[in-house]
């Protein structure tokens, strides 16, 4: 049954996984610059504090950005002992997921914005860069990047709240 919902759910999960698919092109350059990082280091005995920087945001942004995309196609980490037994049924799940997004996602992640923002705020007021000699400056953009992951996050939590929403209409008006 469609219900009001569904487009809303649609433009959401479309969005997470164009960043999806976005980020998964930050994995490729990552390889492609950790290649060259090594081969300068070993073949031509010449390093880069900066590209070892440039590495390891890499890496931090695939993991921070990708994490919505993650929960989207229900590929996280869950506690299954409860929630994939054979005891359970649709509705007993989706009432789970409901109650975990609301009482445990959406906290954790306001959590994490609230105390992240002033955070990269002073990484952009003050223009931090990389304390070591070499390293990459406007450390506020990776910093920046926690804000915009936890809010993907919480974006793709409102469409898992409203597919669960419809399972338990649809389920309990039978």
């Amino acid at each position: 049954m469609k219900t009001r919902f569904e487009p809303f759910i649609s433009v959401i999960e479309n969005f997470i996984d164009l960043t999806g698919r976005a980020v998964s092109w930050l994995i490729l350059a990552m390889v492609l610059l950790i290649c060259y990082d090594v081969a300068m280091r070993y073949l031509f005995n010449y390093g880069s504090v900066a590209l070892q920087e440039l590495e390891w945001h890499l890496f931090a942004l695939v993991f921070l950005l990708g994490g919505a995309y993650t929960l989207r196609h229900d590929a996280h980490v869950r506690v299954d002992i409860f929630y994939q037994s054979r005891f359970v049924s649709d509705l007993g799940r989706a009432w789970i997921s409901l109650l975990g997004t609301l009482f445990f996602l959406f906290p954790f992640c306001m959590m994490i914005v609230l105390t992240a923002w002033p955070f990269a705020e002073n990484a952009f007021y003050y223009n931090e860069g990389s304390p070591d000699p070499g390293g990459l400056p406007y450390r506020f953009i990776l910093k920046g990047a926690i804000l915009v992951a936890f809010a993907l996050i919480m974006l793709q939590g409102i469409a898992d709240i409203l597919k669960n929403l419809k399972i338990i209409c649809n389920k309990e008006s039978k």
